[in-house]
């Protein structure tokens, strides 16, 4: 259940490229629609679960929480818009090797042979889709590339503070992200706003709010999904599985002409698509603090 939990928040997220690019094309920059959407969320679950809001006084580590989960958002959701999805997506999930790194050294979590294989397996096809013609190291070439870069790194920070957090209530965990994604995108959004950089919100047709309401809903299924498997899984784990995203992404942006795939493409691809399939069918152990209490 954890892993199946995991893919179907890779499927919100592998998808969501269509309606910010939709909202976008209503003249609503994805990082106001990010701002919007979950500052809607925020006030609508801080109104109805009010008790949430108590869990900030005994787990400080949920400010963390938020930061980290809004600069995740912010660089995925603006990458997505502008950059080409596949590519976006594939360096977002350069994401494994933070995954291991930071859950090595912050959380004891000493990686497995089999953990590393597999991440070796995904960063392998990672390096296939960034060995373009023409270049001499497949490196992120443009802000949408860093954009993703950034995110994936933000993503696994935020598997790793959900993993550090599982005691802390998973409304207030929720709450915490929901407000975090809006404050760190309302203040990259004024900022970009008031230099020009990007347009004002009232600026833009109505259009867009059919399409926020349902990006909202799917988040919101999303996160409830994205809590109740990585807090139940390592965080090596969680970061592989979560690699099936590259396939929803992939098959939806090609079908609707936002990405071509080559053979190179495909190839590395693959490679990922396999790391994730081998991460999901892997028993990985679960955490001692996660066990039910031996029987007295």
């Amino acid at each position: 259940m954890p892993a199946l939990a995991l893919m179907f928040n890779a499927f919100v997220w592998g998808v969501a490229w269509f309606p910010f690019r939709q909202m976008a094309g209503h003249g609503l920059h994805p990082l106001w629609t990010t701002c919007l959407i979950y500052l809607a969320i925020a006030v609508v679950m801080g109104l109805v679960r009010r008790h949430a809001w108590r869990g900030f006084a005994a787990f400080p580590g949920l400010v963390l929480l938020g930061l980290a989960a809004g600069l995740t958002n912010v660089g995925f959701n603006w990458a997505v818009t502008q950059g080409d999805v596949v590519r976006v997506v594939l360096l977002f999930y350069l994401m494994p090797l933070w995954s291991v790194l930071l859950g090595w050294l912050l959380l004891g979590e000493r990686p497995t042979g089999g953990a590393l294989a597999r991440v070796a397996l995904a960063l392998t096809g990672v390096v296939v889709v960034l060995k373009a013609p023409g270049t001499d190291w497949p490196v992120p070439s443009s802000l949408p590339d860093w954009l993703g870069v950034g995110a994936g790194f933000s993503f696994a920070v935020t598997n790793i503070v959900l993993r550090r957090l599982r005691a802390a209530p998973g409304e207030s965990r929720a709450l915490a992200m929901f407000c975090g994604c809006s404050a760190v995108a309302g203040v990259t959004a004024l900022a970009g706003t008031a230099f020009g950089a990007i347009d004002s919100p009232m600026l833009a047709s109505p259009g867009w709010l059919g399409w926020a309401a349902l990006l909202g809903t799917g988040f919101i299924v999303a996160n409830v999904c994205l809590q109740y498997g990585a807090s139940r899984l390592a965080a090596s784990a969680t970061s592989v599985i979560m690699l099936s995203e590259v396939l929803f992404a992939s098959v939806s942006s090609v079908a609707l002409g936002a990405a071509t795939l080559d053979s190179r493409i495909l190839m590395g691809g693959a490679l990922i698509v396999l790391g994730a399939l081998w991460s999901a069918f892997a028993r990985t152990p679960v955490p001692r603090d996660d066990r039910a209490p031996a029987p007295t």
